[in-house]
């Protein structure tokens, strides 16, 4: 995935064109400025490892739950999850803080199933959208 961001952000710099995956990754870069310079710099960051432990935020998993994210709204897939995301939208007037809830959810999921060793849980990804739509 690192090399989708850079490769879409180098396109972007030289003022190439950009379609799919690389249009969405700058559309992504673009609203995190923090992560402009690690895009600038791809062999300092190709293979860096991010420690969470530490509080270090992986920029590349950051973005990419982001696309995740858009992906998922624009195919509705979980099945329902357009209409936690209006609701959501409803309650909150930036698109962006919407999706950074989305992502803890989403994050979570794939944690569970990691720890697990099984695949994601859609049902429990929905329900804990739902308890960010009905908090918010």
């Amino acid at each position: 995935m690192r090399e989708v961001f850079f490769r879409a952000w180098r396109a972007f710099r030289q003022e190439h064109p950009l379609a799919g995956i690389e249009k969405i990754a700058v559309e992504v870069a673009l609203r995190h400025p923090e992560y402009l310079s690690v895009l600038e710099n791809p062999q300092s960051f190709q293979d860096r490892d991010y420690l969470p432990d530490f509080g270090e935020t992986n920029p590349f998993l950051h973005m990419g739950l982001h696309i995740a994210i858009e992906e998922q709204i624009t195919s509705n897939r979980p099945p329902g999850v357009i209409d936690i995301y209006q609701a959501l939208r409803e309650r909150f007037d930036d698109s962006h803080m919407v999706e950074h809830q989305m992502m803890d959810c989403l994050a979570e999921a794939l944690w569970q199933a990691q720890r697990d060793g099984c695949e994601p849980s859609e049902e429990d990804y929905l329900a804990c959208l739902r308890r960010q739509a009905d908090s918010a």
